[in-house]
């Protein structure tokens, strides 16, 4: 497909500052978020007080694989994220989704080649990605998760454990009756699985090895912890990534991975504890073996896990919600907001 026909069907009409053209005349709303590990995207149509999911697609594709080492974005990460976004160019114009969110996260924000990638995937799918920076995406993650949030707490502290980055965000609830939760704090961390898993090792993690991880990861979060972490009533864990998600899989114990039973699912937190002293004890070939996991993840899921360790010493909360959602959700919701499609809050 030629730009002239992708630009008529919708897939390139966004300015170049990357804000979304106004109107879904259809319905039909797009989302795609492009990380340093996944290539994500949901299509979906205003049902409601939410959205009817018309269209998805996941893949793993390792855009920021190298990019703390280099500096740059590899010819081989450029040609898989290429494969998956025309994949996703295809499933927009087959949806015909005229109202688009297009974004880049943390390996376009790092990589000094970022903009001739971007370059080069407007020429050969259409899609013109838009790089936001660390405070809309944590403000994204907030829109997109705080449906999980607990009805009787407080409120909570949310994480989203990417590719590159991790954002910390501590969330309350509005006293007013149906007002969205309140952003009271937030901070990003440039650290991710991926970058973490490049630094210390991924295939056969050692105690030691893991300890310093998260020893790594518990510099970054100690100042915020210091300001936001002396008063926890009534508020729970969040946590939004590709490492939760597979933590609750493993500790439901499914043969393969169910979205249904995974998003808001609670864990408590000797659960999480007890599933992560099981990972810590697998070989790199158990944890590829089970399904949950899978080959791809295997050497990812503990630098998770090390994130994911550092964030509850720093927050000793004892329940953790999982949410098998986030920044394309947010996208949606917001682009339907702005749209009047859906209420405000």
């Amino acid at each position: 497909m030629n730009e002239d026909t992708r630009l008529r069907e919708g897939l390139t009409a966004r300015s170049p500052s990357g804000s979304a053209v106004a109107g879904a005349e259809n319905g039909v709303y797009a989302a795609l978020d492009l990380g340093t590990n996944n290539c994500r995207l949901l299509i979906a149509s205003p049902a409601g007080d939410g959205f009817r999911v018309v269209d998805s697609f996941s893949r793993i594709i390792r855009l920021g694989e190298g990019v703390a080492a280099t500096g740059s974005i590899s010819e081989a990460a450029i040609d898989r994220a290429i494969v998956a976004l025309g994949i996703c160019s295809d499933k927009i114009r087959y949806r015909k989704a005229k109202r688009l969110r297009l974004i880049a996260t943390e390996a376009c924000r790092a990589a000094d080649n970022a903009e001739s990638f971007r370059a080069r995937v407007a020429s050969e799918t259409g899609i013109r990605l838009e790089v936001i920076d660390r405070e809309t995406e944590a403000t994204l993650a907030v829109i997109g998760c705080s449906p999980l949030l607990d009805p009787k707490g407080r409120g909570a502290i949310l994480f989203d454990i990417g590719g590159g980055s991790t954002e910390l965000v501590r969330i309350e609830r509005d006293p007013e009756a149906n007002a969205p939760p309140r952003i009271k704090a937030w901070m990003s961390i440039p650290l991710g699985v991926v970058t973490l898993a490049e630094h210390f090792g991924g295939r056969d993690v050692t105690a030691e090895a893991y300890a310093r991880m998260v020893a790594e990861v518990a510099q970054y979060v100690a100042p915020f912890a210091a300001e936001n972490a002396t008063d926890l009533r009534d508020m729970h864990m969040l946590g939004t990534s590709g490492t939760v998600t597979t933590l609750a899989g493993v500790h439901l114990n499914l043969t393969r991975y169910d979205r249904r039973r995974i998003d808001g699912v609670w864990m408590n937190n000797s659960d999480v504890t007890a599933v992560i002293t099981r990972l810590l004890g697998m070989s790199f070939q158990e944890r590829a073996n089970n399904n949950c996991i899978s080959v791809e993840r295997a050497d990812l899921v503990l630098a998770g896990c090390a994130i994911l360790d550092a964030i509850r010493d720093a927050f000793p909360l004892p329940r953790l919600r999982v949410a098998d959602r986030g920044l394309r959700e947010g996208m949606l919701v917001e682009m339907m907001r702005e749209d009047g499609a859906l209420r405000a809050c």
